[in-house]
């Protein structure tokens, strides 16, 4: 059994999947397999895999199916995964050659999620602006989401992670097929269930900043079932935090999350569009999740309870 799975799903993505592909084949720690699924890709993506399955055949197993998108992909991925640990990695980004090795250090003693970080490059691979985040070591995944969730700008990244398949299978953790924003729905239940969970300060994933993304495009449409599904994401958190043993505040803190990343998504909106969705935001009485901890907070709370459209289309 390899030490890691990298899961790589590909779709439209000829232009950066060498970098990719190279980035993973040239790691310093070998202990590896990578699981390719091919997302029913229209361009030349398929060419390029078979050209790499026929040179590292001993490294690569390659999945075709037709297409259905990000969630429903990085679960074909798990399934077919062998590894003690997982690791995602889009097909239009790439990641450090000694990722691997230094991650290895830190998935002693079966930790369930060891979290990374991320710097951000342009389509030339340069202008480097690292992602910063706390870092700790070990400690229950319900403490580390207590100290994440108001932190760390990229807590809901699922490629920020390496994360025990075990863990995975055990509690059938599974991304939401058909839905949008997919990781935000998954990876905070994760790391709440965690019973273990480091955060290191490896910058050891490059994300590739390029308009003509196709993975990354946000047309409007999608803006607008990403900012839907994000309210179904909400109330399957709901329902399955109930079935975990949190502590009151935890439970407080991952409603909290939930509630800003919501509000920020719908100040993109205006109109009759943000209309829709404000009268899902009070229909769940999502104001009464702001807790009153300080002054500041209090306000907002009045303010999102009173008269939401203030907080949402003020000046910042």
């Amino acid at each position: 059994m390899p030490k890691f799975s990298i899961l790589v799903p590909v779709y439209n993505t000829e232009e950066q999947l060498n970098i990719c592909l190279d980035s993973i084949l040239g790691q310093t720690y070998k202990e590896f397999e990578i699981i390719i699924v091919n997302d029913g890709s229209t361009d030349g993506s398929e060419d390029i895999i078979k050209n790499y399955l026929a040179k590292y055949r001993d490294k690569i197993k390659y999945y075709y199916k037709n297409n259905t998108g990000i969630a429903d992909t990085r679960n074909y991925a798990i399934n077919k995964a062998n590894g003690e640990y997982i690791i995602f990695v889009d097909s239009d980004d790439y990641i450090d050659k000694e990722l691997l090795e230094k991650l290895r250090t830190y998935t002693v003693n079966n930790t369930d999620m060891v979290k990374f970080k991320l710097t951000k490059v342009d389509k030339n691979l340069k202008n480097p602006e690292k992602v910063d985040g706390p870092v700790f070591d070990k400690i229950t995944g319900e403490d580390a989401f207590n100290i994440l969730f108001s932190t760390d700008v990229l807590m809901d990244s699922p490629c920020l992670y390496a994360i025990r398949r075990k863990f995975i299978i055990n509690n059938k953790f599974k991304f939401s097929y058909g839905l949008e924003h997919e990781d935000f729905g998954l990876i905070p239940l994760m790391i709440v269930k965690a019973k273990s969970f480091i955060s290191t300060n490896i910058y050891g994933y490059f994300y590739i900043q390029s308009e003509d993304s196709i993975m990354r495009n946000e047309n409007h449409d999608r803006l607008l079932k990403k900012i839907g599904d994000s309210f179904k994401h909400y109330d399957n958190m709901l329902q399955n935090v109930k079935t975990y043993s949190i502590k009151k505040k935890t439970f407080e803190n991952i409603r909290i999350f939930y509630t800003n990343s919501i509000l920020m998504k719908l100040k993109q909106l205006n109109g009759s569009e943000q209309k829709i969705y404000i009268k899902e935001f009070k229909k769940r009485n999502m104001h009464k999740n702001i807790k009153i901890r300080n002054a500041k907070q209090f306000i907002k709370r009045i303010i999102l309870k009173t008269n939401i459209n203030l907080y949402l289309n003020k000046k910042n």
